[in-house]
Formats: structure tokens, sequence, C-alpha cells
């Protein structure tokens, strides 16, 4: 089985002053988590997905699966104190529902980053079964600078080997979740995303190459390059260019 963990638990500070949490702010009338959530629905490699999401909107995202017809959503969790600990409740779900099989691929992902496609889900699932991780880069595109604690430079770093970390991230469910629970064993919970996660407990991790706007929305210019992103591919479609 293949599945996907769908994290919305933020609550979107650098969006500034809007009224919702970001997962949860229209574009074309359609919240950005939906936008996400269908390019996993619509995925023929995505057997279940489960969403991470605040408390109190647990009942509000159980009426947009149904709103939007997102039936490969088998459940909605609540999330937990920091990012690392919400997507542990996801996998855990998905062990509650489902158990813990050999070759189960789990692919963990941002509701807040919608640019992405069936072809870039379906290859972090191929790079899982030839590599055993996935996590999906694009090239950095500006020169990357390694500052000293003075606050100056202490490094430029040579641009082809730089990229930068994105989602989908993909693994086994047997080895993420088993390195989830060694780092609550050891009370470790500042890791920034799943692939530093299995990094430290001795995974080493592949990648997949994606189209830099695969963004995920942070802040408001995040939040309006997505909108323009979207127009500019309906119009496309439409034979507007």
């Amino acid at each position: 089985m293949n599945y996907a963990v769908i994290f919305a638990g933020g609550m979107g500070q650098r969006m500034g002053n809007a009224a919702v949490p970001k997962q949860f702010l229209l574009v074309h009338s359609k919240p950005i988590i939906v936008h996400t959530i269908e390019h996993f629905q619509k995925a023929s490699c995505i057997d279940a997905i489960v969403v991470v999401c605040l408390y109190d909107y647990l009942e509000y995202m159980k009426s947009l699966l149904s709103q939007y017809g997102l039936d490969k959503v088998v459940s909605v969790v609540s999330g937990g104190n920091c990012g690392q600990q919400s997507i542990f409740f996801g996998l855990k779900e998905l062990e509650r529902l489902y158990g813990v099989h050999e070759n189960d691929i789990v692919l963990i992902h941002d509701g807040v980053r919608p640019l992405i496609n069936e072809d870039l889900i379906q290859a972090n699932v191929d790079c899982v079964k030839q590599n055993g991780s996935s996590v999906t880069v694009s090239k950095a595109i500006e020169t990357i600078v390694l500052l000293n604690e003075a606050s100056t430079v202490d490094k430029v770093m040579d641009r082809q080997y730089c990229n930068v970390a994105k989602a989908p991230q993909a693994f086994y469910l047997k080895d993420i979740l088993s390195c989830h629970l060694q780092a609550i064993r050891q009370k470790k919970f500042d890791f920034i995303d799943s692939a530093m996660l299995m990094q430290h407990y001795g995974y080493k991790i592949h990648t997949v190459l994606s189209h830099n706007e695969n963004l995920k929305i942070t802040t408001p210019l995040d939040y309006y390059l997505f909108k323009a992103i979207l127009e500019a591919k309906e119009n496309e479609q439409l034979g507007l260019r």
C-alpha cells in the first residue's frame, strides 16, 4: 500500500493578519489544503490519505472532504505540539487503520504546498522502491552562503551542489515509524523535517528533482505567487497565453 500523510497543522503566523490559518485561505474559491489534497486524490499510486489538522478545524476539514469528494482521505487527526509530533500522529493513525507491512510506503507532504503533480508523486514512490527513501528537491538558483557566529560569511557554497529540500518526502512506513519512536525515547523533538530525522538515525537519503515553483505557502508573497501561477496555468490550458 502507498499512503500519504498531509500535514495541515500550522497557524500560519507569517501570513500576517489572515483571518484563518493559511491552509484554509481561498484561492479561486477553494481552500489551499483542498488544492493540495486533490493531487493525491487523483494519483493512481496513492491508496489512502491521512490529514493532520489543527484541533479547532477538524470538523471544518471533514466538511471539505465531503464537499470536494476527497474520498481517499480515510482519517483526519489532530496535530501535536510541533510538526514532528504531528507527523508522528498521522503515521500512527495509518498503523492503527492498516497495520505496518514490509513494503508499505508513505509520502509526507505539506498541506500548503499545492503546486505538485501526479508525476512527482509517482517519482517519489518509485525512488523509495529503488533506494529506500525519497526527498523532493529543487536546484538552488541563487548563491548559498554559510554564516559564522559573527554573522559574516564563513563559506560560499558551490551552487552546482546546492539543492533546496521540499516535499513530498517518502519512506517505507516501518522505517519512518521506527525513527520517530527512537526520537521519542531519546526526547529529541527538534528535527526540521522527516529527511533530517531519517538521516540522523542512519538512513541514506535519496532525492527526486522537482521544479522550482513547488513552493510552500508561508508568506503573503507565496500566496500571491500561487494565485498567479494557477491563473497562468489555467490561461495556458484555455489557449490564452
